[in-house]
């Protein structure tokens, strides 16, 4: 990698019906850097990014690429160029091949007809240049999310891009996929190639990027080597908040126990695990995905039935044989999977509020009393601060972070003793996860107690007032929150031989 400028974006400004998008934004990166940007929803990152890739114009400002000055792009000149962009909603026709795909629009033509085994040869190429291992005459319908990622870069590189921008690449990539990912960034910016980072997974930003820019409210908060910083000092700059306001502690001390686990286990992973959950208390479950987590919360709510083991809630043992049992008994689940086990996202926001309580909202027709379900979702609307249009409008046309607030809101009607979350903040921004944590320490400070399971550790260090670390289906340690780190957490989480 040189330390040649390829790209210097100076002073851009952008205002959409009056509301200023950018403001002043400037920043340069490297040729065969990788160079993140980040910022919370709404900081302006994407509009930065289409207005580099010609799809937006800027009000003002200039783009300064390989040595030339431009004021204004359009997307031809920026393929041109030599400038890709790779969207999070990727732009592929599923009937047609992997070749095809790659080569949309610029096949290899001999007297007006395409010379498919050019075609063909060059699309391989590309892939075996990637690492990839794809037969190119397949339709992309038929490949996986993470396959079709790849075919994206590779269309990126048949354009002979020297940049290109990956839109949260990661979003929809896990495990192999991710490392396969990372490898790729790797190589393309060793061969030279620039690539502009997006993603709101922080610890990917510090994996990869040698510098990062942070966007707040369409302004430049500065540009830093991520070495420079740490992930805590990261989100500070992005949130404009401290650390002890992105986690907030609880106001008040935990009651007495009011929900126990004692020794058990369903036919799934889970196996003998215990434990004590206190009124006013967070207590996190930390430990590698397929440790048995989600088992445990699945065993507590009655979704698995237990083959051995008590749950005892208030002091009472409780045999939990449904679900609907344990609503009924205080505890509430909201899943790892919201839209797919949380939410009805095509039905309206108070369908997906008053669910659980709609036989209170009934007269004796059978009727819903509109007024009381009005009510219902103001009151859950002011508390939670949902950003939406009103009640009517479809679930699955909210953010994240707003859809993950009416499944809190779902439950809160039901007004539990315990709440368990599964990764709570999973794919949500900053703010809307600070507002989150700050729910949970309001029902903390109401007496509700909070299970939460979290693959983000600085989460679980920052939430959680106890943690116990799961392995195999078994609870094999647990700390206070003064005496957890990160480091300790990973070895009992993977170390068999660790005693707990």
């Amino acid at each position: 990698m040189t330390s040649e400028t390829i790209l210097d974006m100076r002073h851009i400004s952008k205002a959409f019906a009056g509301v200023q998008a950018l403001k002043d934004v400037s920043f340069a990166c490297q040729r065969g850097q990788v160079h993140a940007i980040v910022g919370e929803n709404g900081a302006g990152k994407s509009t930065l990014m289409k207005i580099l890739a010609g799809a937006q114009q800027a009000d003002s400002g200039e783009i300064h690429f390989k040595g030339q000055t431009f004021h204004h792009l359009s997307a031809r000149a920026a393929l041109d160029l030599g400038i890709s962009i790779i969207y999070q909603e990727l732009a592929l026709i599923p009937y047609l091949s992997v070749a095809e795909n790659i080569f949309l629009g610029r096949e290899p033509r001999q007297a007006g007809i395409i010379k498919t085994g050019e075609l063909r040869r060059r699309a391989a190429e590309l892939l075996r240049r990637l690492g990839v291992e794809l037969d190119v005459d397949t339709p992309v319908g038929e490949l996986t999310v993470a396959k079709m990622q790849m075919v994206e870069i590779a269309k990126a590189l048949s354009k002979e891009a020297d940049l290109i921008v990956m839109d949260e690449p990661s979003a929809i990539l896990a495990g192999h996929e991710l490392e396969q990912l990372f490898a790729i960034i790797d190589s393309l910016a060793q061969s030279g190639v620039t690539i502009i980072y997006i993603s709101h997974r922080l610890d990917e930003v510090f994996r990869i990027a040698s510098e990062v820019t942070v966007l707040k409210d369409g302004e430049v908060v500065g540009t830093y080597p991520t070495h420079s910083l740490n992930r805590m000092q990261l989100v500070s700059l992005m949130v404009g908040r401290s650390l002890d306001e992105i986690y907030p502690r609880a106001k008040q001390s935990r009651g007495a126990a009011i929900l126990e686990a004692r020794q058990v286990a369903t036919d799934t992973i889970l196996q003998e695990a215990s434990l004590t959950l206190y009124a006013g208390e967070t207590l996190g479950i930390a430990g590698m995905v397929g440790s048995g987590r989600t088992e445990l919360a699945r065993a507590i709510f009655g979704a698995d039935p237990l083959t051995r083991g008590q749950i005892i809630i208030d002091g009472e043992t409780i045999s939990p044989k449904s679900p609907r049992h344990m609503i009924q008994a205080g505890v509430a689940l909201v899943p790892e999977d919201r839209k797919q086990q949380g939410l009805f996202t095509s039905l309206p926001i108070r369908n997906n509020i008053t669910l659980p309580v709609l036989s209170r909202l009934t007269n004796r027709f059978g009727a819903i009393r509109r007024n009381q379900e009005q009510q219902r979702v103001d009151q859950a609307r002011q508390q939670l601060a949902i950003a939406m249009t009103d009640g009517g409008q479809e679930v699955q046309f909210l953010s994240g972070g707003n859809q993950q607030k009416v499944v809190l809101a779902k439950w809160l009607e039901t007004a539990p003793k315990v709440i368990i979350l599964d990764e709570p903040t999973r794919v949500i921004v900053v703010g809307p996860k600070f507002e989150i944590y700050q729910l949970m320490r309001q029902l903390n400070d109401r007496g509700v107690a909070i299970l939460m399971i979290s693959s983000d550790l600085p989460e679980v260090l920052g939430m959680s007032d106890r943690i116990l670390v799961m392995r195999d289906g078994r609870i094999v340690g647990e700390f206070s929150r003064a005496e957890a780190t990160e480091e300790a957490i990973i070895e009992r989480a993977t170390t068999k031989d660790i005693p707990a």
